[in-house]
């Protein structure tokens, strides 16, 4: 389904009795932080405040970067890791990963963040009850960038995905390198030798780099039963990342480094099939409902390496599929426990494939009373939604042509005391027949009805089959 150049934004629909209510945070990408309220009613906006993503803890302190690099001196790096109070002061920041020498600014400190980061008492960013963020944190992981040149992987030079955890004064702690573990992947020599000559590269620094992997989220694992019952790959230290560009979702073991636990690239054995372009792919934590479960939101869209086709003659982003989905399933079985995508916003089948789809950013977030918050992020909508799969709150970003959300998070008003609780007003969205703008029309079949002699009327549901 084409977008529609009229459409309404804002707050479209919310049953307060069947939500989840709260503030919802999300970053304006080229204007800044943004917390809305339930009905679209922006509380706090921090013009210019970055953030890949922005978070938030107990007191209304929020994360995110003042800064970010230019892209002719790099791909999607970010200055700093900063943290303010909800008048905007500065609390504690970070940039101590590189000294870089950017051309045209002066020489400084970077900590070259992208895509996700997490702060200690806390394993996935967004509130659960008993693991919270303490104002003093001592710890915090942060997925950062790393130029390097490694003729085994290709002879461009190449962006690779780093795991850093550093203290509140910025000491590193530990540190984890994706091409320390290349060959862990399970990646085919076909795979290997595309990835060698057309490692996605991005027109970024003179030469370009390639940005092979693009991992875009970092978890704890945190607390969970699978560990709880003997399944040491599920020790709450471990950390679960996802690889955009490769399909590729994996633990890694918080000591050795070893990957302990894969899901891909190849998916001819997994019950729900690919995986493509996936975004915050994490455990969902001890305390919400579904906990020890994977939530991930499965894009769609262009990825992962493989033999040349026609729509891939170079054998990249050979996976392609032109819907999103939510899937929750036992990362032990691989079973489906739920999912979410186009088939359940109605629609026509099989037509209905692209009412839901984001390509790229975007995330899912399980609240505490069982229902799901969904970021269709190029879209700029955000849903929640039951466990039955009904939406009770649908919300879009006004700005979303030049300005698309990466992703959003739902904080309880109790944490942002500050705040006086607004007041809560359900919205009922009118039927789409009825929904037209002053000088136009609804569709009156029966005043403009004439009656055709020899009619014999439409065939009933399933006297035809459509070819797909």
């Amino acid at each position: 389904m084409g977008r529609p150049s009229v459409y309404p934004t804002g707050t479209t629909k919310y049953v307060p009795e069947k939500c989840q209510s709260g503030y919802t945070l999300f970053p304006g990408q080229k204007r800044g932080a943004v917390l809305i309220d339930m009905n679209g009613r922006i509380v706090r906006f921090y013009k210019d405040f970055q953030g890949m993503p922005n978070k938030m803890i107990r007191g209304g302190y929020l994360f995110g970067a003042l800064g970010r690099r230019d892209h002719t001196a790099a791909y999607q790096d970010y200055t700093d890791l900063t943290e303010i109070d909800l008048d905007g002061n500065i609390v504690w920041s970070y940039n101590h990963t590189e000294y870089v020498e950017d051309k045209g600014r002066e020489p400084q400190w970077v900590a070259r963040q992208h895509h996700d980061f997490q702060l200690e008492g806390n394993p996935v960013g967004y509130p659960v009850p008993g693991q919270e963020t303490a104002p003093d944190f001592g710890r915090i992981m942060v997925l950062t960038h790393a130029n390097v040149r490694d003729p085994r992987v290709s002879d461009e030079l190449l962006m690779e995905d780093v795991v850093r955890i550093v203290d509140r004064e910025g000491n590193l702690l530990w540190d984890w390198h994706l091409l320390d573990h290349y060959d862990e992947f399970g990646l085919t020599d076909q795979q290997k030798q595309v990835i060698h000559d057309h490692p996605n590269m991005q027109n970024s620094r003179p030469e370009g780099e390639g940005d092979f992997f693009h991992v875009n989220s970092v978890s704890w694992i945190g607390p969970n039963r699978w560990y709880d019952a003997g399944d040491e790959r599920f020790h709450p230290e471990n950390i679960i990342l996802s690889s955009r560009e490769t399909n590729i979702m994996f633990i890694v073991d918080h000591v050795t480094g070893k990957i302990v636990w894969k899901l891909g690239p190849d998916y001819r054995e997994v019950p729900f099939g690919t995986l493509i372009g996936m975004h915050h792919a994490h455990v969902i934590p001890k305390g919400l409902p579904g906990e020890g479960n994977i939530l991930v939101y499965d894009n769609g869209g262009w990825a992962g390496y493989g033999e040349p086709t026609q729509v891939s003659p170079i054998g990249l982003k050979v996976d392609r599929r032109d819907y999103s989905r939510i899937l929750e399933f036992n990362p032990q079985t691989l079973e489906v426990v739920w999912q979410f995508g186009p088939e359940d916003l109605g629609g026509p089948e099989p037509f209905h494939q692209n009412w839901f789809y984001s390509p790229l950013v975007s995330n899912t977030q399980r609240l505490a009373n069982g229902n799901t918050l969904i970021i269709e992020g190029t879209e700029g909508r955000i849903l929640e939604v039951t466990p039955e799969k009904e939406v009770v709150w649908e919300y879009t970003y006004p700005y979303v042509e030049n300005d698309i959300l990466y992703r959003a998070y739902r904080i309880p008003y109790d944490w942002i005391p500050q705040l006086e609780k607004p007041e809560e007003i359900p919205v009922t969205p009118p039927q789409n027949d009825q929904f037209v703008l002053p000088g136009a029309f609804t569709a009156d079949f029966d005043s403009a009805s004439v009656s055709v002699a020899g009619v014999r009327g439409f065939v009933a549901d399933g006297d035809f089959n459509v070819q797909q």
